[in-house]
């Protein structure tokens, strides 16, 4: 099963971000920005019923067991939020609505209506500023080793949105920074029976792509975000399989890559966006 409300990044929410297998030694660094449905409880619950509590809207159910899976696989880092999305949205810069949204899909959040400019201020301080901060950390410790890592982000996302079903079962995201992507595209192309598409079920004109921007492209490091249906990673079968799968199409790209991953100028990256 995904992740129950038990889960240590669930329950110990007073430290709001967690890395993992820090002593990793690949050249990647992981990032799961929407690990947790854990709501402090000074937020009594945001107001929400257990049904939208539980939701897609909340987290990402399944990215978690992933990315833990694809650290270990590949002996890289891991950074995870241990917040709901619905507190704070990592992966949105703090001007964003949809950082602290009202309304994710079908889902009204009561206790992300009327926030003062204080009471926003007081979650980007308590939960973006924390994890942005962790996130460069990790990726410093990686420079100071002698490696420009890639970073991976890993999301999951739900199989019918707004009522309509979503045949994609993987996605590969990016900015315009297409570097790694193409690269894992054409691979998993190859090797993988997923429906695999880019930039889908998002694309970087929904604002998904800011954790990359702001944490790898910005640094010119190669980066890219993965996005899995979660129905395919419902249980610890599927996240196997699902981990595997990307695992090895990371690990075959990664030799194409040993310029960019050592500690000297990478090289410029591509400015032209691919066509979806």
């Amino acid at each position: 099963m995904s992740q129950v409300s038990n889960d240590p990044i669930d329950s110990a929410v007073g430290n709001t971000v967690e890395t993992i297998n820090t002593a990793g030694s690949a050249p990647i660094v992981l990032v799961c920005e929407h690990a947790s449905k854990a709501i402090p409880a000074y937020l009594n619950g945001l107001g929400l019923d257990k049904a939208a509590a539980e939701s897609h809207a909340a987290w990402d159910p399944g990215a978690l067991a992933v990315a833990q899976m694809l650290s270990a696989r590949l002996d890289a880092p891991l950074v995870a939020q241990r917040i709901s999305r619905l507190v704070y949205d990592c992966n949105r810069p703090p001007e964003a609505d949809s950082a602290m949204p009202v309304k994710s899909e079908i889902y009204e959040v009561p206790g992300n209506v009327s926030l003062s400019d204080e009471q926003r201020a007081d979650r980007i301080n308590r939960y973006y500023l924390p994890f942005q901060a962790c996130v460069r950390d990790t990726i410093d410790a990686k420079q100071v080793s002698g490696q420009l890592p890639v970073m991976i982000t890993i999301h999951s996302f739900t199989p019918v949105y707004n009522g309509k079903t979503r045949d994609v079962e993987l996605g590969i995201l990016h900015d315009s920074d297409t570097r790694f992507a193409e690269a894992l595209l054409e691979v998993l192309s190859r090797s993988s029976q997923y429906d695999i598409q880019r930039n889908q079920p998002y694309g970087p004109e929904d604002g998904v792509t800011h954790t990359l921007v702001s944490l790898a492209q910005s640094r010119g490091l190669l980066n890219v975000m993965i996005e899995v249906r979660n129905d395919l990673i419902a249980d610890r079968s599927g996240q196997e399989t699902v981990a595997k799968v990307i695992g090895d199409a990371v690990l075959q790209v990664l030799p194409q890559f040993e310029n960019e991953t050592t500690a000297h100028e990478p090289r410029a990256f591509t400015k032209t966006r691919a066509a979806d």
